[in-house]
């Protein structure tokens, strides 16, 4: 339910964008907008340094509780945004409603681990599908009524109506299994140091960090049960560079048909990187303490690439008022693949640490 609200808000930013394009924001051009849309997922991904932390010692429901609170008031204080009032849009949904994303986001991916061991990376992928449904949804949802008769307001009031029911049932059934750390006084402390010299661990994040988000019901749920049975490394390096060769095979798709067996493959493929990057990265943890942490510097990372993606790819397709399609593919291909390189490594320093190739 949480992942519905904020992952899914985050990738139907599309239909808000469009209807700033049009109504709203005519006035800026489409790399100021998307600066909204980059702010709010780079919040969405960078707070999990802090929620990662913060769950680990054990403060769960406060996280959920508090991002619940500043995600409500600011999606309800968007819909009050005036047209043309580009600070108003921007602090609302660029950082009110990333701040409270970033509360929420990590903690409800982390305590899966609470409950699966076996199966964790498939939890994970179920978790993560919530979002590629609420995608799904909230965009058809908005287009149908910011172009309709409820207009902008009543639009963004309609998605808020549904955020407060699911996050509130969220807060009120969700909950921990294992006692924190803070309560097992003789557990030993997160050894930061450990895993910021931890090299492999590293170089998962770096690998992490090109690779571009799509949505995927199937992608995200299959590749995770599979990762369970071969590793999550053996699945998720094979969606990378699928995942990078499919962005050049876009300069095939001329027509309807082609766009859609497009969408659909780049989904599917990608979908799996995102949805196992989670487990691949708490494969490093020594112990079952440093899952949060690990995760939340893993995000952090990836935040940078998201705060930065979209103005890059709108910067490299305009210039001089004309739209070059081809230099934005390019780009992401060789990114892609490049973060497939370093997952590789990645997978091989593992590989030798735990003495196993199931990962």
């Amino acid at each position: 339910m949480i992942l519905f609200c904020t992952f899914g808000t985050v990738q139907s930013f599309g239909v808000y964008q469009a209807y700033y394009s049009s109504h709203y924001l005519s006035q800026y051009v489409a790399s100021d907008i998307s600066w909204i849309g980059s702010v709010q997922t780079f919040l969405l991904f960078a707070g999990g340094l802090l929620s990662g932390k913060l769950f680990d010692e054990g403060y769960f429901h406060h996280c959920i509780g508090a991002g619940s609170l500043v995600y409500l008031f600011s999606i309800f204080m968007l819909s009050l945004a005036k047209p043309h009032q580009y600070y108003q849009i921007f602090l609302a949904q660029g950082i009110g409603m990333g701040i409270g994303m970033g509360l929420l986001f990590l903690p409800a991916i982390s305590v899966t681990s609470h409950y699966f061991r076996r199966r964790r990376a498939a939890a994970m992928g179920v978790v993560l599908a919530g979002s590629s449904l609420g995608a799904v949804i909230y965009s058809i949802m908005l287009n149908n009524l910011f172009n309709g008769s409820a207009g902008f307001g009543w639009g963004v009031r309609a998605a808020g109506f549904i955020d407060v029911g699911l996050l509130g049932t969220a807060n009120l059934i969700m909950k921990t299994r294992l006692p924190s750390r803070r309560e097992r006084p003789d557990t030993k402390p997160v050894d930061i140091k450990a895993i910021l010299s931890d090299f492999g661990f590293w170089l998962c994040v770096i690998g992490s960090i090109p690779i571009m988000n799509a949505s995927s019901i199937f992608g995200r749920t299959i590749p995770n049960f599979l990762g369970d049975v071969i590793g999550p490394f053996n699945v998720m390096i094979p969606c990378t560079v699928i995942s990078g060769g499919l962005v050049f095979l876009m300069f095939a798709a001329t027509n309807l048909g082609g766009t859609v067996a497009f969408g659909i493959l780049y989904g599917f493929f990608s979908g799996g990187f995102i949805s196992l990057i989670t487990p691949a990265a708490a494969s490093f943890s020594r112990d079952l303490n440093e899952i949060g942490t690990r995760i939340g510097i893993t995000s952090f990372a990836i935040a940078f690439a998201v705060l930065t993606g979209n103005p890059i790819a709108g910067a490299v397709v305009q210039v001089n008022g004309s739209y070059i399609w081809y230099k934005p593919l390019v780009f992401a291909s060789v990114v892609v693949l490049a973060g497939a390189v370093c997952l590789t490594a990645s997978r091989s320093i593992l590989s030798r640490r735990k003495s196993t190739n199931k990962l």
